[in-house]
């Protein structure tokens, strides 16, 4: 900021009148001479002379122009009272002064001064006061008289418009060019003639009248405006928290309280019926005694268990549960509260979305439990709702392993019918086979065996009893020819035999490969007896796991109404929606605090 530069200026009043050639007039005979019944006090060797004159003459700004009026005569110029023969003395006439006599507005702005003086202005408000004279216009004769016309003129110095106001005043005045005594007194008003520049008054250098610009020491100073600044900090903050706290009056605690009234006062009473139950498998059911029947049951798999839950909370059951007990009548009823009521006319996507908030279920893998919990507006309706429930588990599950049981049974029944189709088959080729030969193969090439065994044996007994002829000398040449002659015979028909086994071996229609026929054919019928036996076993088998439940519902913990509400949980629920509205509203104020701050830079 560029301020102007200031220059001390004087202006001089003479106390004795001067002729006009610039004599000083003589006083008149007998007249007091006030200017020189006290001689002038020494002036300082530092002080300046302006114009001639010292400083001691510049008192007072220019005399009012009006008529002043005439002092009064002293009261010991009167005439006394004579004494008692005392001849009468004439009374001393007055004598006139000169000088100067301030007037009554000379008086009120000393008054206002000196009242401006005590309300302990700092030097820079002073300074700035003079600024804000200047640029309206004015001329005053120090930094408290500033203050004084600014406000005979209803404009406030202090105030943060009129400092931002503050420019260098227009024009350069004559200010060098008045010298001394140059300056023209304020006008009527302490207003300033137009056109020119006024220059502010001093007063006597001997007298404490002007203002200090440092009115208090630095230190002070320096506490006065920490102290300034921590209320204006102090207040700004007041100010945000006021702010802060209706922000959160009316995003948090408001819908905080309209939430608590809700679970407090307008919430329907709920009553829930918790129940536990397992789906269990037996081990080894499929064996017939021994062990089987002795070892513990196990878990269902966990699939079964998910299947079971999935199917309570479907659409399906719910349908189920409102043709067996009426689930939407029971929650449309009028009163219950609008929040948790059903329309009369509700869909069944709106009933199915109360019911999954109203039955809850669980499941544990590790313990192989599920957990149901059922709500009501009535504890004896909520234990309905659970028994109906569990009856469609217990269905659902029995469903469950039925499916895979017929799928068994079935599988069984067509292995057993088609072993006995085959065992049928195999037994028929053998009959035909049979008939077809009238006599069995086998046995007649058993008999040709036989048979030709037995001719060989004779033969090589003949062979024997013609060696033992022909090693005689003389042999009976009788014997040697019959035995000749039976060797002949036996190897005749150990030829024909053999042909004959030779043609029943050999060829498609041989008795050797007749009996392969009926050998395989005789296979067969045994391999079919072995199918249909092990097709039977399994039939049994099958039968028997399908008589005994192998996926059962076990419930180890009843429904059983309760006869206090669980729901609604006010006070939890009232301390959850707080928490979910100061989340809300802390997300909200540091996005928005954010982006205000990406925009700003």
């Amino acid at each position: 900021m560029t301020t102007k530069p200031k220059a001390r200026k004087f202006r001089i009043r003479r106390t004795t009148p001067t002729a006009p050639g610039g004599a000083t007039r003589p006083a008149p005979a007998g007249a007091a001479q006030p200017a020189a019944a006290k001689p002038a006090p020494p002036q300082p060797a530092g002080q300046a002379r302006v114009g001639g004159v010292t400083p001691d003459t510049l008192v007072r700004p220019a005399p009012d122009p009006r008529p002043e009026p005439q002092p009064e005569s002293r009261p010991e110029a009167r005439q006394a009272p004579s004494d008692a023969g005392a001849t009468p003395q004439p009374a001393p006439q007055p004598v006139a002064r000169e000088g100067q006599v301030a007037s009554p507005r000379e008086m009120q702005a000393e008054t206002d001064i000196d009242a401006i003086r005590r309300e302990g202005l700092t030097g820079r408000q002073l300074r700035m006061a003079r600024r804000v004279a200047q640029k309206h216009g004015l001329a005053p004769i120090s930094d408290f008289d500033a203050v004084r016309q600014l406000r005979l003129r209803g404009i406030d110095p202090f105030q943060r418009a009129n400092m931002l106001e503050l420019v260098a005043p227009e024009g350069g005045g004559g200010g060098a060019g008045d010298g001394c005594g140059g300056a023209v007194p304020p006008a009527e008003g302490g207003l300033p003639a137009k056109g020119r520049v006024q220059l502010p008054q001093t007063v006597q250098l001997g007298k404490t009248q002007l203002p200090s610009t440092e009115t208090t020491s630095a230190a002070d100073r320096r506490a006065a405006e920490i102290m300034n600044i921590q209320r204006d900090i102090a207040r700004r903050r007041r100010k945000r928290l006021a702010l802060l706290m209706t922000r959160l009056s009316a995003f948090v605690f408001l819908p905080t309280i309209l939430a608590g009234w809700y679970y407090f006062v307008m919430a329907t009473p709920m009553y829930s019926t918790k129940t536990e139950f397992l789906i269990l498998q037996a081990d080894n059911t499929g064996a017939g005694g021994g062990l089987g029947g002795l070892l513990p049951t196990q878990y269902a798999t966990s699939q079964d268990s998910i299947a079971v839950q999935s199917y309570l909370q479907s659409k399906d059951a719910m349908l189920r549960l409102d043709e067996a007990m009426g689930y939407k009548a029971h929650f449309s009823q009028g009163w219950i509260d609008p929040i948790q009521r059903l329309d009369s006319d509700a869909t069944n996507e709106s009933a199915h979305k109360l019911y999954k908030k109203n039955v809850k279920i669980g499941y544990d893998p590790t313990e192989g439990v599920i957990r149901m919990e059922v709500i009501a507006a009535d504890p004896e309706v909520a234990n309905e709702f659970s028994k109906h429930l569990i009856t469609y588990a217990e269905e659902r599950v029995d469903e469950l392993s039925r499916q895979k049981r017929e799928d068994a049974m079935r599988t069984a029944r067509e292995s057993l019918d088609k072993a006995k189709a085959e065992r049928r088959d195999a037994q028929e080729t053998l009959v035909r086979l049979q008939e077809t030969q009238g006599v069995d193969p086998s046995e007649q090439l058993g008999v040709l065996r036989q048979q030709i065994a037995q001719f060989e044996t004779q033969l090589q007994e003949k062979q024997l009893q013609l060696q033992a002829l022909l090693d005689n000398s003389r042999p009976n040449q009788a014997k040697v020819d019959g035995t000749q002659g039976d060797i002949r015979r036996l190897e005749n028909l150990l030829a024909q035999l053999n042909a004959e086994m030779t043609d029943a071996v050999s060829g498609d229609s041989s008795l050797a490969a007749k009996a392969a026929r009926i050998e395989m054919a005789k296979a067969d019928l045994a391999t079919a007896d072995l199918f249909l036996q092990s097709a039977l076993q399994n039939e049994k088998q099958t039968a028997l796991e399908a008589n005994r439940q192998v996926r059962y519902l076990t419930v180890p913990v009843r429904p059983i109404a309760s006869d206090a509400p669980a729901y609604p949980r006010a006070f939890e629920n009232t301390i959850l929606a707080f928490l979910i509205f100061a989340g809300i509203y802390l997300m909200v104020s540091l996005t928005a605090s954010i982006l205000r701050e990406q925009v700003s830079t």
